[in-house]
């Protein structure tokens, strides 16, 4: 007797258009190429989870070297002056005082300045 996998194609076909619900057109309704989609999808998901931590990172960075250009140091000289001083605080932190507790990030700038050796800053 020839087998057609009834109620299992059925849950997997399910299952499949389940995932795609919310695409346009063919994509959401033919089962090809929503399976295709569902790949794409999958692998844009992949790379763009690490792209998303390089770009936080750089607009850290960019708020950082902002605030630290208005009381008279360049990122460069402020991150040197911190590993100098052995302040152990990450960019995510960093960023977060420079726009939320602009007295604490004063404080830290201080610090990297007393830091850093006496002609470079």
């Amino acid at each position: 007797m020839r087998t057609t996998n009834g109620p299992a194609k059925t849950r997997r076909r399910r299952r499949l258009l389940k995932k795609v619900e919310g695409y346009v057109g063919g994509r959401r309704r033919l089962l090809r190429t929503a399976k295709e989609t569902l790949l794409r999808a999958g692998r844009y998901a992949t790379r763009d989870r690490r792209v998303r931590k390089r770009e936080f990172r750089s607009l850290w960075i960019i708020r950082i070297n902002a605030a630290a250009r208005e009381r008279g140091l360049r990122y460069s000289e402020l991150i040197a002056g911190l590993k100098r001083a052995n302040v152990a605080l990450d960019r995510k932190t960093l960023a977060e005082m420079a726009v939320k507790d602009p007295p604490a990030f004063d404080a830290v700038v201080e610090l990297a300045k007393a830091a850093l050796p006496a002609g470079a800053a």
